[in-house]
């Protein structure tokens, strides 16, 4: 299975190809660079690589939560390479990737992702590694308060991303004593994109390349509480 993954979700701007599950990656921290680093990278590994579009089996993108634009900028770049090579896309959410990574590089089981969202919140994520090594969300992704954050089950919880750099001190007081470590300079990676990807792509989670749209969590909330103001 050839995966071709991209995120620019955040800060980090990175793209990878997973072949046969051997994955290579194009990774650098480059805020504002993002539109110009991507295409570079997609087209620096599929030359390393030998490998055309064609080849490929599907295309991973970091949907979001994240950056407006860096999502904004990963779903536009996905959309043009599938239409154009005729692709399947796997959307894969960047708190997911988040806590992909924490558990194959820092042997984390049970992962609290999240981002800075601005406006005193945070994109929340909480992810258990699976029987297969794959995480597993508990319960949903949302965007919070750091004092309003889902108290999670009782175990030792790795913090994980940039909303533990900025609410760090909030988020500890919540949770009391749950979150054992913190790895708040952590981001999500294309290489996490890509392994997540394959297994959306094995289970049917796969999608036409329109409907490879950003997932930005702060639209679906606002509007939640916008509409239960009307009511």
């Amino acid at each position: 299975m050839n995966i071709l993954a991209i995120d620019t979700s955040t800060d980090a701007c990175s793209a990878a190809l997973s072949l046969a599950g051997e994955v290579r990656e194009r990774f650098e921290l480059a805020p504002r660079a993002h539109s110009q680093l991507i295409l570079p990278m997609v087209e620096s590994l599929l030359a390393e690589a030998g490998l055309a579009l064609t080849q490929l089996d599907a295309i991973a993108f970091g949907c979001g939560p994240g950056s407006f634009t860096g999502v904004r900028i990963a779903a536009g770049v996905t959309q043009g390479i599938a239409f154009g090579a005729n692709l399947p896309v796997v959307p894969v959410s960047t708190l997911a990737a988040l806590a992909q990574g924490a558990c194959d590089e820092l042997g984390a089981t049970h992962v609290l992702a999240a981002l800075d969202a601005r406006m005193h919140e945070v994109y929340w994520g909480a992810y258990r590694r699976g029987e297969d090594g794959v995480v597993q969300l508990q319960g949903k992704e949302g965007v919070y308060a750091p004092d309003r954050v889902p108290i999670s089950e009782s175990a030792q919880w790795a913090g994980v991303g940039s909303g533990w750099a900025s609410y760090g001190a909030a988020l500890h007081a919540r949770l009391a004593g749950l979150v054992t470590a913190t790895h708040a300079q952590r981001h999500p990676r294309a290489r996490d994109v890509a392994r997540l990807g394959a297994h959306g792509l094995q289970h049917g989670l796969a999608v036409d390349a329109e409907q490879a749209l950003p997932v930005y969590l702060r639209n679906e909330v606002t509007w939640k509480k916008l509409s239960e103001r009307i009511l």
